[in-house]
């Protein structure tokens, strides 16, 4: 069914399009990678370690391979043979380290670890079958607690993902001395707990085997080219024969930016077995494959009476496995907001017996901001101003910590214009001065920043002889609206009706795109396809000037425009020529360009990039039972050109919900004396339910930047979640006057 909106020639880009899926996706005909069906299909099911670590003695797989139904079972120890060195398992996202190998051996470096597949003609049968198999350990000491391990905090490596997660800058000025002498000091330790991914659709691949080598793959994934380079590394093959496609993802937020268990499970026992395979994880598996890592942070802010940040510090400390340093940016975010002479940030990591962490919605911002936007509520209560012109007083056009003024920044907007839509005025700055009945009511704000980075990407344009267009990338869209705004992109820049343009993705056959997640997606393909549609036009125009007697002979390209179907003479609109008529005399073929977009090396670090909000809340303290509620919330947010009002509030909105979960309900329990996660399902592992979510309201600030690239667009994705947990805490603090470090905040922290 098509979307029941307009669809007009007018310019479809700044409109709040319903995105174009939605029907099928509502409806129940999108499919999913757990759900393309062949003949024959075979389903595998993963095999889990009941260790933290050890050695497998011996695993027996006589009765399980007894069983009828039951058509393999792959250890160790029958695994087929991979890629032998350790970078051809790597992928688009893995941190420094050597990337963990699925059945390589039989030791065990942390509970879960998947040591076994079982292949069976159902699933139920192979997830029964699993059940039989009789596994002999030796166990080993092992250390799964941050807090005990602090001795063991070292430095990370470096490596390519360094360019993506810089390290923290070099020290500037004294931070001591200064601290010292500051008017206000303020000196507090932070922590969070650990948090799982919990998209709807779980983790599955479906390998379709065609013989000789060759594979299609539908995977949930993030990057079906990750994937497909991933496949075709480990296992051997020609990239050409591997073919990843991934149209719909339920969810996935960084959880799918690097390949999981599955992928490589459902790939082996297809390639060995030469049969059709598909692996799906359970939910309790869903928590095997990655995590928010625990961190700890320690923050000394110093500032004068005015109070203007003088001196800052920030060190953090994070988990990661013994195999892999994963990092996030976790401190170098002060002083780009904050515009301090003297800086010392520190950034730590302690290798510990669990997997290694995932990317998870903004990561790093999200645990950074928390503590430095309480820290400086924390100031603005000492100096008694208010927490919003504390934030004026520090407000800087330059990211002090590169020295580079920043590309465009209308957060200045954000907090003024978010401010009076919220009814900050209204706030008594007293702490437990505002109560409706017996709840005690709380107002807080905070700042928001996010990274507005590009890299490369490539989009196909073809325009066939009814005059309709396909635009092709690899991209994937999980939910973010991709799909619905590279068909504005692509509508704009030809002149055209979005019902025109069908935008073809998530292939790895199609051209080049990175992996999605960062924010970056919408900045890197949106001029891809831009591109694409202006050398498509091009191409027209040229022919159109070489049709005999052609009214557009003697003009330029910069003398016309592209409108409802014909190029026209910009000077006289009567003037033009029909595109059909174009493709008659051109003989009737499909006009094709494929092209790129990247950054310009020579400019692009000339300048800081970056996306800002302003977030307040307005939170309810039950004062005898200490629980909480979020009752109101408003973010604004400065993110350049809104390709589509509708999706980029739905983005902002549910980085929102996402900031109220991480704030009050998120938080995987480990046991230390398991090395075991103890809530893994959706029962104990809390998360907002719609009684939990009340008034939220998105405010998007004009923001013009004609330097990030030619859109002149940022990304939306993690900016709407990184001020939500410090705005609830520091609300919070007002309602009750109750200073909590510790994240998730539970009502007994209160009492």
């Amino acid at each position: 069914m098509p979307n029941q909106q307009s669809m007009s020639n007018e310019p479809s880009i700044g409109q709040p399009i319903s995105r174009l899926e939605g029907y099928h996706k509502v409806t129940g005909t999108a499919k999913y990678a757990g759900e393309y069906n062949a003949p024959d299909l075979l389903y595998g099911y993963i095999v889990n370690s009941s260790i933290t670590k050890g050695k497998i003695k011996s695993i027996d797989t006589t009765e399980a391979k007894k069983m009828s139904g039951v058509v393999e079972v792959f250890t160790h120890e029958n695994r087929p043979s991979t890629a032998w060195f350790d970078f051809q398992y790597a992928d688009m996202d893995a941190p420094p380290g050597t990337v963990f190998k699925p059945l390589k051996d039989n030791d065990i470096q942390y509970n879960g670890q998947p040591i076994a597949l079982v292949i069976a003609e159902t699933f139920e049968m192979a997830r029964y079958a699993a059940t039989k198999m009789q596994i002999v350990y030796e166990e080993e000491e092992f250390e799964t607690d941050l807090n005990a391990s602090l001795d063991h905090a070292r430095k990370p490596k470096k490596g390519l993902a360094s360019l993506l997660k810089p390290p923290p800058p070099k020290p500037t000025g004294d931070f001591e001395k200064v601290y010292q002498d500051s008017f206000v000091r303020v000196d507090n330790h932070f922590s969070h707990g650990t948090e799982h991914h919990n998209p709807l659709e779980m983790y599955a691949s479906t390998v379709i085997y065609g013989g000789k080598g060759k594979l299609k793959i539908y995977d949930k994934t993030q990057g079906t080219i990750n994937s497909q380079l991933y496949v075709a590394n480990v296992f051997g093959l020609k990239m050409k024969n591997v073919q990843v496609i991934s149209p719909f993802v339920g969810g996935a937020f960084g959880s799918g930016l690097r390949p999981q268990h599955q992928l490589f499970m459902a790939v082996m026992a297809s390639l060995a077995l030469k049969r059709h395979v598909r692996v799906t994880l359970d939910r309790a598996q869903m928590y095997l494959i990655g995590h928010r890592p625990p961190t700890l942070q320690h923050l000394k802010f110093g500032a004068d009476q005015r109070g203007k940040l003088n001196a800052i510090y920030h060190k953090a400390i994070g988990e990661t496995s013994q195999f892999e340093d994963y990092v996030e940016i976790v401190v170098n975010w002060s002083n780009m907001l904050y515009p301090a002479e003297n800086v010392l940030l520190e950034h730590e990591i302690v290798p510990l017996d669990v997997y290694s962490p995932l990317d998870m919605r903004a990561p790093g911002g999200s645990t950074g901001m928390h503590a430095i936007e309480v820290t400086m509520d924390e100031i603005a209560y000492k100096l008694q101003i208010d927490p919003l012109e504390l934030r004026l007083i520090n407000y800087s056009e330059i990211d002090k910590s590169s020295d580079k003024t920043y590309s465009s920044k209308e957060l200045r907007s954000c907090y003024l214009q978010g401010a009076e839509k919220f009814g900050w005025d209204k706030r008594n700055p007293a702490p437990r001065s505002m109560r409706r009945g017996h709840k005690l009511v709380g107002y807080g704000m905070a700042t928001g920043i996010w990274d507005a980075n590009r890299i490369f990407g490539r989009a196909q344009a073809i325009m066939t002889p009814d005059g309709k267009v396909e635009i092709k990338s690899a991209v994937t869209d999980i939910g973010t609206g991709t799909l619905t705004i590279m068909t504005q992109i692509a509508a704009d820049t030809l002149g055209m009706s979005i019902e025109d343009i069908t935008f073809s993705y998530a292939d790895s056959k199609m051209p080049f795109a990175p992996i999605q997640g960062g924010s970056f997606t919408t900045a890197t393909i949106g001029p891809a396809v831009q591109n694409a549609c202006h050398a498509l036009n091009k191409k027209l125009f040229k022919l159109a000037k070489n049709i005999k007697g052609s009214v557009l002979s003697s003009s330029k390209l910069q003398d016309v425009i592209f409108k409802d179907g014909f190029i026209s003479l910009k000077n006289n609109l009567d003037q033009k020529i029909s595109i059909l008529d174009i493709f008659q005399e051109h003989g009737g073929e499909a006009i094709k360009t494929t092209n790129s977009a990247m950054p310009n090396p020579l400019t692009y670090g000339k300048k800081a990039k970056a996306v800002h909000s302003a977030v307040f809340v307005e939170v309810e303290v039950d004062e005898e039972l200490g629980t909480i509620e979020v009752k109101r919330a408003v973010t604004a947010v400065a993110a350049g050109k809104i390709i589509n009002p509708k999706t980029a509030e739905s983005q902002i909105l549910g980085g929102m919900i996402w900031g109220i979960s991480k704030a009050l309900h998120e938080e995987t329990i480990l046991d230390h004396q398991f090395g075991r996660y103890m809530n893994a399902n959706l029962a104990e592992y809390h998360i907002p339910v719609h009684a939990d979510i009340q008034d939220l309201e998105v405010l998007f600030v004009d923001e013009e930047d004609d330097f990030v690239n030619d859109l002149g667009v940022k990304g939306v994705g993690e900016i709407g979640g990184v001020g939500v947990p410090p705005a609830i805490t520091n609300a919070i603090f007002h309602a009750t006057g109750r200073r909590i470090y510790e994240l998730p905040i539970h009502f007994d922290k209160l009492l």
